[in-house]
């Protein structure tokens, strides 16, 4: 893979850890964001160098992982979206960008890395195939 980024925004410390090791371990270059408002921040500075966006939903602060996917979609129309959420699930016909995906807590971390590989259409590292 060829510098794929992708934005993961995660308020639980050990939770971002492992994603981002998952991701950086599948070939990809991870931009982190703590809160919402940090994540759209990066978006607006560096939108078109991210190429997907993994999100937990419910997070600190006044915006959520859904203004954090909206506002993706508004700087890019075709960003892949991948919402991580124990509990707002229910919420995702609804509340979701359309063509996004639900990873429901808690899931298999390769889950993750194949599931983004495969919304850009790249290769994680390490496949077989």
């Amino acid at each position: 893979m060829h510098d794929i980024r992708v934005l993961v925004v995660e308020d639980e410390p050990l939770v971002a850890m492992a994603l981002e090791d998952t991701l950086t371990d599948a070939g990809f270059t991870v931009i982190s964001a703590g809160d919402a408002s940090s994540a759209i921040q990066k978006l607006e500075n560096e939108h078109s160098h991210i190429q997907a966006v993994v999100t937990d939903i419910r997070m600190p602060g006044l915006l959520s992982g859904w203004d954090v996917a909206y506002r993706a979609r508004d700087l890019e129309p075709e960003m892949p979206v991948i919402y991580c959420s124990g509990d707002k699930a229910a919420d995702w016909s609804e509340c979701g960008v359309p063509g996004s995906v639900m990873l429901l807590k808690p899931f298999a971390l390769e889950q993750l890395a194949v599931m983004v590989a495969e919304m850009i259409g790249a290769k994680p590292a390490g496949s077989s195939a």
